[in-house]
């Protein structure tokens, strides 16, 4: 055989060729062909076999004070679902004590000789594969509310930077096929309940910034539809039929009514039992003045489609609104 190799002189099938050789031994193949061409023979085989079909995923976005906790109760209500609330392996809040006797990545943080990002990924990998197994074995749906405010508001760079980590789609995206959400307030009212739970942990501490990194987190997932939390609120049950859509979930009528008995991490906001709208928090003057040379709130505001007045109604439209960004 001359010319590029075998598969190119005789037009024979990379398998057949692959197989013809192995028959023959190894010492035939490594004597006949030369390495870069059984390198590509495996590649093309490894090719063309099927490939496994990835498990589906389902994962929220969103940042603190907008509502995640409403939205991620309405999907845990759902029948045969397994949430799990504020997922981050990274994530510098939470455990500060070297005491975390079931959470194997805080022990390996807090131990000598703590491991780098790489190893703390896997180990979360691992550990939700497992998860994910089980779930799916059971017959239920595994949902990931990720905690986007420990990647995109906890550190204090400024200017366009952000913690050198992956964030959970770029995660999970190898692994999984991921069905996702990202769900939004106004900028204002989140911005307000920030401030009143003492959750600011960025700086410049300024409504300007938050916006930067409200942008930020919009572009890293550009192309997840949103959900907004005050179309949820007006409309209950036709925000709860487009999420199942989006999350390929089952529906449920009666999911407010099992919303009441569920308790989730990072439950922040004003309680209640029924799902409504409730009235905008009075906005302080030093807001207001911060309000007047704001242009990164006013474009953050048009692209969620809300209206940066703080004297106007923060919604106005009755109908649930998915956008996509």
């Amino acid at each position: 055989m001359t010319g590029a190799g075998p598969g190119h002189a005789s037009g024979e099938p990379a398998r057949a060729q692959l197989e013809r050789f192995l028959v023959a031994g190894p010492e035939a193949l490594a004597a006949r062909l030369p390495r870069p061409e059984i390198a590509r023979l495996l590649a093309e085989c490894r090719a063309a076999l099927p490939q496994p079909e990835r498990p589906v995923l389902r994962t929220l976005h969103h940042f603190a004070c907008t509502g995640g906790t409403l939205f991620s109760k309405a999907i845990a209500a759902l029948p045969c679902t397994r949430l799990l609330s504020e997922v981050d392996p990274f994530s510098e809040l939470g455990y500060q004590m070297p005491f975390a006797p079931r959470d194997l990545i805080s022990l390996a943080k807090a131990g000598s000789n703590p491991p780098g990002q790489a190893v703390l990924a896997r180990i979360f990998r691992a550990g939700l594969a497992a998860l994910e197994a089980d779930t799916r074995a059971e017959g239920r749906d595994l949902v990931l509310r990720d905690h986007s405010h420990s990647h995109f508001c906890t550190n204090v760079a400024t200017g366009s930077g952000l913690p050198q980590r992956p964030s959970m789609k770029e995660l999970l995206a190898a692994d999984y096929r991921l069905l996702s959400l990202v769900s939004v307030r106004h900028p204002l009212d989140s911005w307000l309940s920030l401030q009143r739970q003492d959750w600011v942990h960025f700086a410049p501490a300024t409504l300007e910034e938050y916006a930067r990194r409200y942008h930020l987190f919009l572009d890293h997932y550009a192309g997840t539809e949103i959900l907004c939390y005050e179309a949820f609120i007006a409309a209950p049950d036709a925000g709860m039929r487009k999420i199942c859509q989006v999350l390929e979930l089952p529906a449920s009528r009666d999911f407010q009514q099992r919303i009441a008995a569920l308790s989730l991490s990072g439950d922040s906001g004003r309680s209640g039992a029924v799902i409504a709208a409730r009235p905008r928090r009075a906005v302080p003057e030093a807001v207001l003045a911060d309000l007047a040379q704001a242009p990164t709130y006013d474009s953050l505001c048009a692209r969620l489609g809300y209206d940066p007045d703080p004297h106007a109604p923060p919604w106005r439209s009755p109908a649930s609104r998915m956008r996509d960004v």
